[in-house]
């Protein structure tokens, strides 16, 4: 890094800072998230500046002779590092097992690592991180929404005393490529019914999410008396 740069210079960072801040945040906001186009342009830029400032204030870098005052420049862009991590952690929201906004996070992270490189000077090294994290976010989504995840759900079946066996039901389920994870029996003897409380999961894509087929199968068993499926979330991008 130089100790003194040009206004040109200065310039040229600060564009090119301003394209990949563009370029990454737009697919955030293409896709519906908060944290899109002007969230990660005022990241990334921040994260720039940050480096430019500290590129100005080498000179005065250490500890001056007549002074106890020692100044360490690092610590700027560092505290700007930090500081996004704490506005990624607002986007990602939990409820129950649904977890959401991680990419988003991710991306905000990203953007600033690549305005730090951009304002210090290392154009080569953000412009390729810039072109490598929108390739990342626009081309792998497709391939990444094909690929089959696991589904996780709970079923529960109330059924007649004389209904569907546990071992016909692990079978049943295990036919349809539903793997049972753990079930549990409750016999209501008082009624002469019994219940199976199920979790099970299966391998399905973000593409097309859907129940398993096998749900209508079970709907139509004998002395069946309730059905209840509950899909637990899972992560989107």
């Amino acid at each position: 890094m130089p100790v003194e740069i040009t206004w040109q210079t200065i310039a040229l960072r600060i564009l090119l800072t301003l394209v990949a801040g563009a370029l990454l945040g737009v697919n955030r906001s293409r896709h519906g998230h908060p944290a899109g186009l002007r969230t990660t342009l005022l990241v990334t830029l921040a994260a720039s500046i940050s480096m430019i400032q500290m590129n100005l204030l080498l000179p005065t870098n250490g500890k001056p002779s007549d002074s106890y005052t020692v100044m360490d420049l690092m610590r700027l862009p560092l505290g700007i590092l930090t500081g996004v991590g704490f506005i990624g952690a607002g986007a990602i929201v939990r409820k129950d097992d649904m977890v959401t906004g991680v990419t988003t996070a991710a991306t905000m992270w990203f953007s600033t690592v690549v305005g730090l490189c951009l304002g210090g000077g290392q154009l080569i090294l953000g412009s390729t991180a810039m072109v490598l994290g929108f390739l990342v976010l626009s081309a792998l989504r497709g391939p990444e929404m094909k690929l089959d995840e696991q589904q996780r759900a709970t079923l529960t079946l109330k059924l007649a005393e004389d209904g569907i066996s546990e071992k016909a039901l692990r079978d049943l389920l295990k036919a349809a490529h539903v793997h049972v994870r753990t079930v549990s029996v409750v016999y209501l003897l008082s009624v002469n019914q019994k219940r199976f409380d199920c979790e099970v999961r299966w391998p399905s894509n973000k593409e097309a999410s859907q129940n398993p087929a096998v749900l209508s199968e079970l709907a139509s068993l004998p002395g069946l008396l309730e059905l209840e499926w509950r899909p637990v979330g899972t992560s989107p991008v």
